[in-house]
């Protein structure tokens, strides 16, 4: 069947928000946009019309995510190291010219969280906490009833909530904190850097087995203080790094000859660094410009 402009015009409205519901199912930027892609290509066999596209595409999307985390346990149980999501830094997708925004876009810490909940349970939560669906409309996308999704929500909530970051810093906060933060490693001053930790930080690096990187979750600030100042010493002399938007927080974007090498996410609060998730594999980095 011959797609219609109006057809067209629907898909391409939702777009952002599909990628937005598969990512923050997947934490994959690729897997995410094959995802949207596939729901496209269904959509278009059904012949593009549905009372609701939304509630169309957000249905197939879901379930193809759904899916897709079952098929990936595997992968993610043999992965080298600590597993990261792929980071979002704002400016390299969605493009800037769509003018979207990543508010609904989690952030890494709670993306790592939702990993130890079942795709369905994932499902459940994100449609029914984040995207603000009603119970009906949530056991309609993934074929449960409403009952049995309301005790899939109340047992992600607890589950969540004693890893749930803690803390929600004003950008401008973060922004002093980050300045700071970067004068102390780049000047070697172990005693400040320190003094910016908090006393149970974690540094999590993945490099997936493409890239050197710690292998293990470091934690404690005066470990995590000497391993910072230590790869920072290895650095490159050509490294450049730059403060981003990543997932909605600040963070630091290294590259070495305009390439991203390093995607750094920190986790603020009460005045301190809570958290360090470093990206260094380069199949994450892709979308990073």
């Amino acid at each position: 069947m011959k797609e219609t402009a109006s057809a067209i015009e629907n898909f391409a409205s939702l777009r952002p928000y599909l990628f937005t519901v598969a990512y923050n199912m997947l934490g994959s930027v690729m897997d995410a946009e094959d995802m949207v892609q596939e729901a496209y290509v269904r959509w278009q066999r059904a012949g593009a019309v549905a009372e609701s596209p939304k509630a169309y595409l957000t249905a197939v999307t879901t379930r193809l995510c759904i899916d897709h985390l079952r098929s990936a346990k595997v992968q993610r149980e043999e992965y080298i190291g600590p597993w990261l999501p792929e980071p979002l830094v704002q400016g390299s997708y969605p493009p800037a010219e769509e003018n979207v925004t990543l508010s609904e876009t989690l952030s890494l810490a709670l993306l790592v969280l939702l990993e130890s909940l079942s795709p369905t349970e994932r499902a459940v939560f994100l449609l029914r906490e984040i995207f603000d669906y009603e119970y009906a409309e949530v056991a309609a996308t993934v074929g449960k009833s409403e009952a049995n999704c309301r005790q899939m929500v109340r047992r992600a909530r607890q589950h969540l909530a004693a890893g749930k970051p803690r803390f929600d810093v004003p950008l401008p906060q973060q922004e002093s904190l980050i300045t700071q933060f970067s004068q102390a490693v780049l000047a070697g001053d172990l005693d400040g850097l320190i003094e910016l930790l908090a006393e149970d930080i974690e540094v999590w690096s993945d490099g997936g087995g493409k890239v050197t990187a710690a292998r293990k979750i470091i934690v404690g600030r005066e470990k995590v203080a000497h391993f910072l100042l230590g790869v920072t010493r290895l650095a490159p002399e050509n490294a450049e790094t730059q403060v981003a938007l990543i997932n909605g927080q600040l963070g630091i974007v290294a590259r070495v000859d305009g390439r991203p090498v390093l995607v750094m996410a920190l986790e603020m609060g009460n005045g301190r660094i809570q958290a360090i998730r470093n990206i260094l594999n380069p199949d994450k980095l892709h979308h990073v410009r």
